[in-house]
């Protein structure tokens, strides 16, 4: 018999209440349960960083983070990150400086970026390096991210 709990949690704005496995991973929930398939999963370790998200407004790994632990948090994934129709900077700078390649560590770098940028806006070079040198991108597309995270560092510091 499956040991299950009631959760409670706001979704990209969205409440979702519904009875839970409390086996069942972060990402996992997101991915089968909501069907926001934008949150990654790499190692399931940990370590690649592909299933970031915000769990009330700080970057965290969702596989290794149980479903009933997220209940009465507000989580953002890559799918509510724009404003409706308008992109995160931060996804405007990924894509004009095609800092998008296979795409599958791309949500994870948003994510973690988006909020190392929003708690220190005016990021150097070396920050933006420092603060994805916890995702991995197989593809090694470390230069493009690195200058769509310095564009978006100036953009959402005012200085540009």
């Amino acid at each position: 018999m499956q040991d299950k709990r009631q959760i409670s949690l706001n979704v990209n704005g969205k409440e979702y209440s519904g009875e839970i496995e409390t086996r069942v991973h972060l990402a996992d929930f997101l991915r089968v349960n909501l069907g926001l398939t934008g949150t990654h999963l790499g190692c399931e370790h940990g370590v690649c960083g592909a299933c970031t998200v915000w769990v009330d407004g700080q970057a965290v790994r969702a596989c290794l983070m149980l479903a009933v632990q997220a209940n009465g948090c507000d989580i953002l994934t890559i799918e509510g990150l724009a404003d409706g129709e308008v992109l995160h900077p931060l996804q405007k700078a990924f894509q004009e400086n095609h800092a998008l390649q296979c795409g599958f560590c791309t949500s994870g770098m948003i994510m973690s970026l988006a909020a190392y940028i929003r708690d220190n806006p005016g990021a150097s070079e070396r920050d933006i390096r420092t603060a994805i040198s916890g995702n991995l991108c197989r593809c090694t597309g470390y230069q493009p991210i690195v200058a769509a995270g310095l564009q978006a560092a100036q953009e959402m510091s005012g200085t540009k």
